[in-house]
């Protein structure tokens, strides 16, 4: 996937996204951290075309993203949004099943390829025994590894994720990271992701794109993104990357302002 010179405005104000372009490598996961406000949900909102760019264009699989009718482009990319909302009388398979719509007719019946995507969708996000649950018996981490599965359904290659860790606590954010990594891995999806951790973005990506003020300031892999000195410069907080003796992994350690 590809962007060249986009550009964004709310309201007919001033451009918010200014003339940004970048490449989201195939296969990889991609992170887009910046503060708050930076443009990193209209960002990831453009790319799945939810709003509509002022200027500029967009490619997937070298071809113009609007080409695309809306039944295509679920084929091609699935979203997850950082809040999203169903009855929660629904059962966890049935929500996951709602992925399937783009590959049928609303009158169709599920086919064997349906229930195979079905069942892929669940082992991957590892919720085989609460296939039969409510929503609303389920946690937080669950509840998105279930949202995660219905995209998953829709067979995409490429997934985008607004904070998918959002509210949730330190183990199910671990747990979701892990397999949203090993998703990457296993079967080569490529992922997107908007992030407020670095040290997630650190540990979890191949590529970050760090942006401020609608623009991107800095795209690469995370030890040449997040620096000391660009973590100054952009979120004005003081930090230390440190290494653990005995995995080697590289971690953030925020000093102060």
């Amino acid at each position: 996937m590809e962007f060249r010179d986009l550009t964004f405005s709310y309201q007919a104000k001033e451009p918010f996204i200014k003339k940004i372009s970048g490449i989201i490598p195939k296969g990889k996961i991609t992170s887009i951290i910046g503060p708050n406000g930076s443009g990193k949900s209209t960002l990831l909102s453009l790319l799945v075309r939810n709003q509509e760019m002022e200027s500029g264009s967009i490619l997937l699989h070298n071809k113009d993203l609007y080409s695309y009718n809306a039944k295509q482009l679920a084929k091609e990319i699935a979203i997850v949004y950082q809040s999203n909302q169903t009855t929660d009388d629904m059962r966890v398979e049935d929500l996951i099943r709602f992925g399937r719509l783009p590959h049928k007719s609303i009158w169709k019946k599920d086919s064997k390829e349906d229930e195979e995507a079905i069942d892929w969708a669940i082992k991957c996000m590892q919720l085989e025994k609460y296939r039969a649950s409510f929503l609303d018996e389920l946690s937080g981490g669950q509840r998105q590894r279930v949202w995660i599965a219905m995209s998953l359904a829709q067979k995409s290659d490429v997934l985008f994720l607004d904070e998918p860790t959002t509210y949730l606590d330190i183990y199910h954010q671990i747990e979701l990271l892990q397999l949203i990594s090993r998703l990457n891995e296993t079967y080569n999806i490529t992922i997107i992701m908007v992030l407020h951790d670095i040290n997630q973005a650190y540990r979890y990506s191949d590529q970050v794109i760090l942006m401020k003020d609608g623009e991107i300031v800095m795209n690469g892999s995370p030890n040449k993104v997040i620096t000391a000195a660009t973590i100054k410069e952009i979120y004005a907080v003081n930090i230390a990357v440190n290494q653990q003796e005995e995995s080697g992994d590289s971690y953030i350690v925020p000093l102060g302002i």
